[in-house]
């Protein structure tokens, strides 16, 4: 295999869902996607556009597309999942379940449409339903949890008897696999395409080594890239799927951190470090009413660092459940989202977690990539927040409580992870290497990859990807 070197054009995408064009922005906000994309095809026509009003219009006809196909179902669509467990309901009790926001949905061009995994949400965010569900399917107990309940008590002795904060060690060998659907692409068309490359620099993460391509010509990004990528290119064949292929090794271990809250120092408020990871960061980490509103009502007068974390982290467990989540491109303030709909998905509680640490004083980041936990493996975000005297600790606020007596092991992922947290990512929203010249797919996290041809980004949609591993425990 033999790297390659491309030199692009850079192009910068704002991932505000809002246009510098009032009369579009309130078409969308009323639901009238037709008359917006109308006044966009008009405004197109402009030979006064600048390069920016225009790519911002083009983007933003491309994602009420996107919102178009995340909105998809229809009542009878969520009827037909919420029969099983109330067999009598009718519209009626889907307009209750709309009002106290258990069943997202949006109308557009005049019509109601839920968002396509809305019905089976709607049994993790609404109590009564939860309970319901349970009535018929019984509980069925989540094997990952089983799974964490065992492993986290013997990552913790380990750790406590060897003075060691990174034990357990997991060699992971990662096939990874994307497949562009046939004749999406014209025959004889490049497609290039931007897969997830681990990142370097953490010492619960080491020894990444590629051990195939299935293409010779490729670039990996250096780890200067917070969203790092390896970088290949394909020739589309008629009729036939146009596979990109690599398989990676990494051993991973599991980091333990006792935290001591008496131990924490004062931070220094005139570091970059301090202003930097402390900051607002339009338009995800905003200091907004209502997040100020509920940081008083978590934190009180708490003024110590970790203790202010683990009130925001306990409350955020307890008060925001897990849902399926619509593509974040589509959403103009992901932290203002989770307050106001109160559920989400692992980024979007994760975002919350860390604007409110933020509002706070305490430094946070992202961090994501994937969840590898043997009979779990999927797309998976969390954060790091900064503590003197600690430095920078793992928090997975989706993980969240874990039920148990012991302080220890119910604030685990405060502070502590396990083997199968896969870094890519360490922020959100950064340029991609080489540079994407389309829209991306994700504005926010790069995990799946990206794709996209001279003739345009090619979305989730006309596209697959796998991911498939193979563990080997090592002795310390």
């Amino acid at each position: 295999m033999k790297k390659i070197t491309i030199l692009l054009m850079i192009f910068t995408i704002s991932t505000i869902a809002q246009t510098r064009f009032n009369d579009i922005n309130q078409l969308v906000r009323s639901g009238e996607f037709s008359k917006a994309e109308k006044i966009i095809d008009e405004k197109l026509k402009s030979d006064n556009l600048s390069y920016d009003e225009l790519f911002e219009l083009q983007f933003e006809k491309e994602r009420l597309d996107r919102v178009r196909k995340d909105f998809n179902k229809t009542a009878k669509d969520v009827l037909q999942v919420v029969y099983k467990y109330y067999p009598e309901a009718t519209e009626n009790e889907l307009k209750k379940w709309e009002d106290d926001g258990s069943l997202e949905y949006k109308v557009i061009d005049g019509t109601k449409w839920y968002f396509s995994r809305s019905a089976y949400n709607l049994f993790r965010i609404n109590k009564e339903a939860k309970k319901q569900k349970q009535l018929v399917d019984g509980i069925q107990p989540d094997p990952l949890y089983i799974f964490l309940e065992e492993y986290i008590p013997l990552a913790l002795d380990e750790s406590a008897n060897s003075y060691e904060n990174l034990v357990k060690p997991v060699v992971l060998n990662l096939d990874y696999t994307v497949t562009v659907k046939p004749n999406e692409v014209p025959p004889g068309e490049i497609i290039r395409c931007w897969l997830p490359y681990p990142r370097e620099g953490h010492n619960r993460q080491v020894d990444i080594k590629l051990l195939g391509v299935n293409i010779d010509e490729y670039v990996i990004a250096d780890n200067n890239n917070q969203q790092r990528t390896i970088y290949v290119e394909k020739t589309a064949q008629k009729d036939q799927p146009t596979v990109f292929h690599m398989v990676l090794e990494v051993t991973m271990f599991t980091e333990v951190n006792f935290i001591d809250p008496d131990l924490i120092k004062p931070y220094n408020k005139e570091s970059g470090l301090y202003k930097i990871f402390t900051a607002e960061r339009v338009p995800h980490i905003v200091f907004t009413d209502k997040i100020k509103e509920l940081s008083d009502k978590i934190v009180g007068d708490e003024k110590n660092p970790y203790l202010i974390a683990k009130k925001i982290f306990t409350w955020i467990s307890e008060n925001i459940p897990w849902a399926g989540a619509r593509e974040y491109s589509t959403i103009e303030n992901i932290s203002d989202y989770c307050v106001s709909r109160m559920h989400g998905d692992c980024g979007i509680k994760t975002l919350l977690f860390m604007t409110l640490c933020r509002y706070n004083g305490i430094p946070a980041k992202w961090q994501s990539g994937w969840m590898l936990h043997p009979g779990e493996v999927n797309l998976h975000d969390w954060s790091e927040i900064y503590l003197e005297g600690y430095g920078w600790i793992p928090v997975d606020q989706s993980f969240g409580l874990i039920e148990s007596e012991l302080e220890d092991e119910k604030y685990f992922f405060l502070g502590s992870t396990d083997s199968y947290h896969l870094i890519t990512n360490d922020d959100y929203s950064r340029p991609l290497f080489p540079a994407k010249i389309f829209p991306r797919s994700e504005t926010i996290d790069f995990q799946r990859g990206e794709l996209e041809w001279r003739g345009g980004n090619l979305y989730f949609d006309k596209w697959n990807y796998k991911m498939k591993v193979d563990y080997k425990t090592l002795d310390n």
